[in-house]
């Protein structure tokens, strides 16, 4: 158990005390990372970083950790790249039918963070720029 702060010291001196004495009893030898640089910062807090490394890890979509309204706008964004990935007219229309579906959901919704500024997705523009790729390709 650690030991109580001495009367009339200050806080920083007693952590720099217990900082000394445990790196001379070696308790901060052979941590994992030792001799390995810090990740760079991104900018945010470090509970942040952690969370994104840990999520990006994993393997995980860092999507996901977006509030509904950033999620919402950055699907929207995405969406010709996903619809190219599919092969027929009728998986195009349910995607864009799902994502209109989510967005009228998410107006009803309320929701925390930034506004919600989506637009809904006009299916059958959605259709015709899904043929023109497929027919450039």
């Amino acid at each position: 158990m650690t030991r109580r702060k001495p009367p009339k010291v200050s806080f920083r001196w007693w952590v720099d005390r217990q900082l000394a004495e445990a790196r001379e009893r070696g308790e901060f030898d052979d941590l994992p990372g030792t001799g390995k640089p810090l990740p760079k910062p991104t900018g945010n807090d470090a509970a942040t970083d952690w969370v994104l490394r840990e999520v990006r890890r994993g393997g995980h979509d860092t999507k996901a950790l977006l509030p509904p309204a950033l999620a919402l706008k950055r699907e929207v964004q995405d969406l010709p790249e996903t619809l190219a990935a599919e092969r027929t007219e009728q998986r195009v229309r349910e995607l864009v039918e799902d994502l209109n579906r989510r967005i009228r959901q998410a107006y009803l919704n309320h929701h925390t963070g930034p506004p919600l500024t989506v637009a809904l997705v006009d299916v059958e523009e959605a259709v015709t720029d899904w043929r023109r790729l497929r027919a450039a390709s």
